[in-house]
């Protein structure tokens, strides 16, 4: 075993270690007063973070201080030791015991950070906190073009990782290597405030000293990241649980936060590989009380039953709304908008009122709150979805591995999906009909299921960037050239097959009372996009056929390019679902 007592990124700052202490510390300011005042400023702005992160006040002062004049002091406490051999074991236990300390249990070679300052450490010492600089930020979209362009990045992570890398110019084995092993290192964070786009979670991997931190299920060490807003720099900060003495190794514990120990194995697969085809793979459906429990937790009431009014055939409605698109298109005659909800006969809110043998390994994994394909990823690196988790909240399904395909002469043979405009009269009587205009989306590169970070080959969303190309084409325009590419399969036949789905869809969601379904409220009405793809199924005589797989279903959707290339788009809406005058509009009844 051989050990390097240095720190692999030079310390910036060396200041000395100072004794525990409740006076004023002189190094934040020769005034007292001044000292307290920047001391409440800075718990003021950033109290609320370093409590939910449980860093303890006691070392908040100190903080400010290595903060403000940027003091990495790691290098004066701290050690990196290089592992080149592992030694034997005494017992079959510990073996066992160290394979669950250490992330990358084996012969290879490996590291650790232990404390190397001849008096130990101290957790109740105020300046035994510590900043962990970080050596890479980026969102997961940008990484490989960083890796590619950024100077001295790609040498950085590989040496960072272990990956040999030779050579001046990156190569794609060695970004692939790099993409690949990033789940083992990296971080996250997310903004709290900002655009949509903003929210998009930071992924960042911390320097070789804060990288050579191993796992440990009972930790020395905690760590939290940290978003210091005067300088708009996140770090990492680093404190001690307890005591150290000389010697002793830094910990943190990698799944933080999680008490149950299967979500523990699970969280841990990128450094522990563990066996786990002893559980099943079906995901069953939630008790009820799961349901209960939501409506609860939202604080929802549902409605009273109640006759829905009735109203002459000239009756003028006034309509509540906050929904710029139907400020801007609802022409009828016999709507009018009014500025009051008390006066509104109708009230159009914009949100709601309160191992896998022999089959493809693709995965798509989508925030539970972003829309337009924002931190939506698709891998088949199990420790990429295992890691996105700590984000956000992650919905993770199945990627559409053989989807039917539209030829773009411009390009090739790309994937699109369509989106469908469905109106929700009533659930008792289920009352269903769909809009006949619908829109596609298309991408930009031929489909093959490689480059998976690739948006354009793999993602359909382009209306929201000005430096992607946008491919437009009108519902009646593409009905003919998809019968021209699929001649074999009448559109007819494949909508029929589409709106099969809608219909068995909401009858399955009407069919039990709230909050296991859709309420019944005969004042109620709804409107909803799905989104579809196409995928290639067989029957079980073998033959080919176009199977329709349903995307997601969003409540009011943005309705922009419905305005805009049919201006009465809700005109149409809000005849049928408030006039009951469907035979007038471009609407097909489902149910």
């Amino acid at each position: 075993m051989q050990a390097d007592a240095r720190l692999e990124r030079g310390s910036r700052v060396q200041t000395p270690q100072s004794a525990p202490s409740l006076e004023p510390d002189p190094e934040l300011g020769p005034d007292p007063e001044e000292d307290a005042r920047a001391r409440a400023k800075f718990a003021a702005l950033h109290g609320p973070a370093l409590r939910a992160s449980g860093v303890p006040e006691r070392y908040w002062g100190r903080l400010l201080h290595k903060l403000e004049h940027e003091v990495f002091d790691a290098g004066e406490m701290f050690g990196i030791m290089q592992v080149q051999e592992v030694e034997e074991r005494e017992s079959e236990d510990e073996a066992a015991r160290d394979a669950r300390e250490k992330p990358n249990p084996g012969g290879q070679l490996c590291y650790k950070v232990i404390v190397t300052n001849e008096n130990g450490l101290q957790a109740a010492d105020p300046n035994s906190i510590f900043l962990i600089d970080h050596a890479w930020t980026c969102r997961v979209a940008h990484a490989r073009q960083q890796l590619q362009q950024v100077p001295g990045l790609l040498h950085r992570m590989a040496n960072l990782m272990g990956i040999e890398f030779h050579g001046e110019l990156p190569s794609t084995e060695a970004v692939d290597l790099v993409l690949e092993e990033m789940w083992k290192f990296n971080q996250t964070y997310q903004l709290a405030h900002g655009t949509a786009e903003e929210k998009v979670p930071v992924w960042y991997i911390m320097d070789e000293f804060g990288s050579r931190i191993q796992h440990a299920d009972v930790p020395s060490f905690a760590t939290a990241p940290f978003f210091y807003m005067p300088q708009r720099v996140a770090y990492t900060l680093l404190w001690p649980l307890r005591d150290l003495d000389t010697g002793e190794e830094v910990t943190r514990d990698f799944a933080y936060g999680e008490a149950d120990p299967l979500i523990r194995r699970c969280v841990l697969l990128p450094w522990a590989p563990a066996d786990l085809l002893d559980l099943s793979s079906s995901t069953p459906e939630p008790a009820d009380e799961h349901y209960q429990a939501i409506l609860e937790e939202n604080k929802e009431k549902l409605p009273l039953a109640i006759k829905p009014a009735v109203y002459p055939c000239n009756h003028i409605f006034k309509v509540y709304t906050d929904v710029q698109q139907v400020l801007g298109h609802l022409s009828h005659p016999r709507f009018t908008f009014t500025q009051s909800e008390a006066d509104a006969h109708i009230l159009y809110h914009f949100s709601h009122l309160k191992d896998y043998r022999g089959e493809d390994n693709h995965w798509i994994c989508k925030p539970w709150n972003l829309a337009r394909s924002l931190d939506t990823h698709i891998t088949k690196n199990l420790h990429s979805i295992i890691r996105h988790r700590e984000s956000s909240p992650k919905v993770v399904s199945k990627y559409i591995e053989s989807p039917v395909l539209f030829l773009r002469e411009d390009v090739g043979r790309v994937k699109f999906d369509i989106r469908y405009i469905v109106l929700l009269r009533s659930v008792k009587p289920l009352t269903l009909f769909v809009y006949d205009v619908f829109w596609l989306r298309f991408s930009n590169r031929p489909f093959a299921l490689n480059d998976l970070d690739d948006y354009e080959k793999h993602f359909t969303v382009m209306n929201y960037d000005p430096d992607l190309v946008l491919k437009q084409m009108h519902y009646d325009e593409f009905v003919p050239e998809f019968e021209k590419q699929y001649p074999e399969f009448p559109w007819k036949s494949v909508q029929a097959e589409i709106f099969q789905a809608f219909t068995e869809l909401f009858q399955v969601a009407c069919a039990r009372p709230p909050p296991l379904g859709l309420c019944d409220y005969p004042s109620s009405r709804a409107m909803y996009a799905i989104d579809l793809m196409l995928k290639w199924d067989s029957r079980p005589d073998g033959k080919r056929v176009m199977q329709p797989q349903l995307l997601e279903v969003n409540f009011n959707p943005d309705c922009e390019r419905a305005c805009r290339c049919h201006p009465t788009f809700f005109n149409d809406v809000f005849s049928t679902l408030y006039l009951d005058e469907p035979d007038s509009c471009p609407v097909t009844r489902l149910v």
